[in-house]
């Protein structure tokens, strides 16, 4: 246990942010997930662009890697491609 004032407030502070992290990550997989069962093509571009904004502010805030980000926008590019 914490016995320092500071690493008291730093358990809280890194808390909130492991939660916000997760609601983030889960938010983007959620809208992943949607973007590949959908079949409409025009419907698929307009996702694309509010997912592929989502994976690059994540990679912005170091919540995943950037190349595990390039990685995910590629092959969601190619799906939509592929409709």
């Amino acid at each position: 246990m914490a016995n320092h004032k500071s690493a008291k407030k730093r358990i809280r502070s890194s808390q909130a942010k492991r939660l916000r992290n997760r609601y983030q990550l889960k938010t983007t997989r959620t809208f992943i997930k949607r973007l590949r069962a959908t079949s409409d093509r025009t419907e698929a571009e307009d996702m694309f662009k509010k997912v592929s904004s989502m994976i690059d502010k994540l990679a912005k805030r170091n919540i995943i890697h950037a190349n595990n980000a390039a990685n995910k926008k590629s092959k969601l590019a190619k799906h939509v491609n592929s409709l």
